[in-house]
């Protein structure tokens, strides 16, 4: 499943043995499926069926683990905060795979793991908790604070990204006004922070971009950050020979290269080629590609996500094409 999953389709995911046996299951059937690996008990009375739970990204198989956690901890003033707030909030989490679901218990004992609960001694401020549909966690702002100052900065930067994108873009247009608001809400939030890690989190939010459109493009620009690229052209509007309008990823323009991060969804996620047989995004590509050609007299450049695990695979890739650091 590659759809972005919500709350509510966690909670249609997970089952109670209750559930199970109202819908016809036995108990030896329960038990006979779990010792089978066929279901996944996840929590204290809360089941999922492992090839729907597996199929799963990262990001929603967190999510079905905080929802069940949530199920559980009603009542017991949990705030669910980093990674775990993060899912709630619908951010991607870029390689991470957390092993326990992350809270903060408002009056309670902290700095502890429990059932596959972590719980953070961690000070909230007001407004920084909301309920997103009967749950509590951190508020988006101080969701990617959090993130900012704990996660490595490839994942970070994805979040802060995309929250960030939330605000300031609207259909295609990115909206710098917006995103200024935004920086400076968040250098705010940075500047009265005591918490470890945040000086890195101050630069990594300044760094934050709401242009990119996935994570895959907010780490290519750490890392073309960290080869010493700057002032790249970002989201670059080309104006095709008959009209058509086109965004490319990135510009480098001594080099007069545009350069692309292409996914694997692109081709192979049946939402994103919106219909369209696999070979038809291919051809539908270098169409595209031919015709922002035609018009700039630019090349092309082209990586994907085997390329951006760290900066210099990505620098050795761009050489091939002529893109260098400036230097």
């Amino acid at each position: 499943m590659t759809n972005p999953l919500g709350i509510s389709d966690a909670r249609a995911l997970l089952r109670t043995r209750a559930q199970l046996r109202s819908a016809g299951t036995s108990e030896r059937a329960i038990d006979a499926a779990l010792a089978a690996g066929e279901l996944l008990r996840l929590r204290r009375d809360r089941y999922v069926d492992a090839a729907a739970y597996e199929a799963l990204w990262s990001e929603g198989r967190h999510l079905v683990q905080t929802v069940a956690a949530a199920k559980n901890l009603d009542d017991h003033g949990a705030v669910f905060w980093g990674p775990s707030a993060a899912v709630l909030h619908g951010l991607p989490l870029y390689r991470l795979r957390p092993a326990s679901v992350h809270t903060v218990i408002l009056g309670g004992h902290h700095g502890r793991v429990r059932a596959g609960v972590r719980q953070h001694e961690v000070s909230l401020g007001v407004g920084d908790v909301i309920d997103i549909d009967g749950i509590l966690c951190t508020s988006l702002d101080r969701t990617i604070l959090d993130l900012a100052c704990t996660v490595p900065a490839e994942a970070a930067v994805c979040a802060a990204d995309a929250a960030q994108r939330r605000e300031t873009v609207v259909g295609n247009e990115f909206r710098a006004d917006r995103a200024a608001l935004w920086h400076a809400r968040l250098a705010d939030r940075a500047a009265a922070s005591r918490a470890w890690g945040i000086r890195g989190a101050r630069e990594l939010l300044a760094f934050a971009d709401g242009r990119a459109q996935l994570p895959g493009e907010s780490v290519s620009r750490l890392q073309l950050h960290r080869l010493g690229f700057r002032g790249l052209l970002l989201q670059v509007p080309v104006t095709g020979a008959d009209g058509d309008r086109y965004w490319l990823d990135f510009g480098f323009p001594r080099a007069k290269v545009f350069g692309e991060f292409d996914g694997r969804g692109k081709y192979l996620d049946d939402d994103l080629r919106e219909g369209r047989a696999a070979d038809e995004v291919v051809l539908d590509e270098k169409r595209r590609e031919d015709d922002v050609r035609g018009v700039t007299g630019w090349r092309f450049a082209r990586w994907d996500s085997t390329h951006i695990g760290t900066a210099e695979i990505l620098g050795r890739r761009l050489a091939r094409f002529g893109v260098r650091p400036p230097g």
